[in-house]
């Protein structure tokens, strides 16, 4: 088994952190948070001080950070992280970034010798707690086979879509459409509950319909449709409103450097900003129903 360097035990990380030490590798974890630590730490996991002591003696490092410039300054710089892992070892990067600093960081990191990949995933903190994710590989062929079995560790699908950083835009284009579907969904029933109608029954039959999507099966926008979506519980957990705003950030940019036309995407990104706006930024970006409805 391998000695995997892990870093950033947020809300996905923490679960897919745990599925590496339940697969039996041997594993040294960082986080700012000494309540994320102690989540894995629990498990087996081993704290470092910092992230450059738990990569000293890693063959592999994974990393699970909020967006671009936590990644870029975690690895880059003559104090980055790259300048402390050892020769040969592999670097896997599981955040959702702009794929420009996808490839600057793996740029950086094959002028030092070392194979790296961007493998952002989708899932949800679902997937990641029942390592069922799917991950979006953008990198080389073989340092994805390198990477697969401890990938396989924390997901259930590999996709390897092209080159460093394209992982990330296969990843932005993903949740573009969720938080389009998201908003949409939200607005549905929140028309048919205006109506009269049961939202419970009303996304039971969208569910086997051609309204179909993982918004009415999964993480459902309505309070109490669903016993184990966000919204039952708050809209606590999940994948929260601002990381969505993010994502749909990033893909705004990633379309105003090729010249795309993204209305949809826009739109949805101006209704999750508002979503953040009126306090729910923290929350399940499923919230978003908040703006369309007088759910609570």
């Amino acid at each position: 088994m391998s000695r995997i360097a892990f870093i950033g035990l947020g809300n996905m990380g923490a679960p897919m952190a745990r599925n590496l030490l339940k697969a039996g590798h041997d594993l040294a974890v960082f986080d700012l948070s000494p309540a994320a630590l102690q989540s894995v730490t629990e498990a087996g996991g081993k704290a470092a001080a910092d992230a450059a002591m738990a990569v000293a003696d890693a063959d592999i490092v994974i990393s699970m950070l909020p967006a671009s410039r936590h990644v870029e300054g975690l690895y880059l710089g003559e104090a980055g992280l790259l300048a402390h892992i050892p020769d040969k070892a592999l670097v896997i990067d599981c955040s959702t970034i702009a794929p420009a600093s996808a490839r600057t960081v793996a740029q950086a990191a094959a002028a030092r010798g070392l194979q790296m990949i961007d493998a952002p995933v989708s899932g949800g903190t679902a997937g990641a707690s029942a390592g069922t994710l799917t991950f979006i590989v953008g990198g080389a062929a073989a340092t994805l086979e390198r990477a697969r079995p401890v990938l396989e560790a924390m997901g259930k699908n590999i996709f390897h879509v092209g080159g460093n950083g394209a992982g990330q835009v296969a990843k932005l284009c993903n949740n573009m459409a969720l938080g389009v579907i998201m908003a949409v969904t939200g607005e549905a029933l929140a028309l048919g509950v205006a109506h009269g109608l049961d939202p419970g029954v009303l996304s039971q039959m969208m569910a086997v319909s051609t309204g179909r999507s993982w918004a009415t099966e999964v993480c459902n926008p309505w309070p109490g449709v669903l016993e184990n979506a966000p919204s039952t519980r708050g809209y606590s957990g999940g994948f929260g409103n601002d990381l969505m705003l993010k994502d749909l950030g990033l893909a705004a940019e990633a379309a105003m450097g090729v010249g795309a036309s993204i209305p949809l995407g826009e739109l949805a990104r101006n209704l999750y900003a508002l979503n953040s706006r009126a306090g729910n930024g923290g929350l399940d970006f499923s919230s978003i129903v908040k703006l369309l409805s007088e759910t609570d």
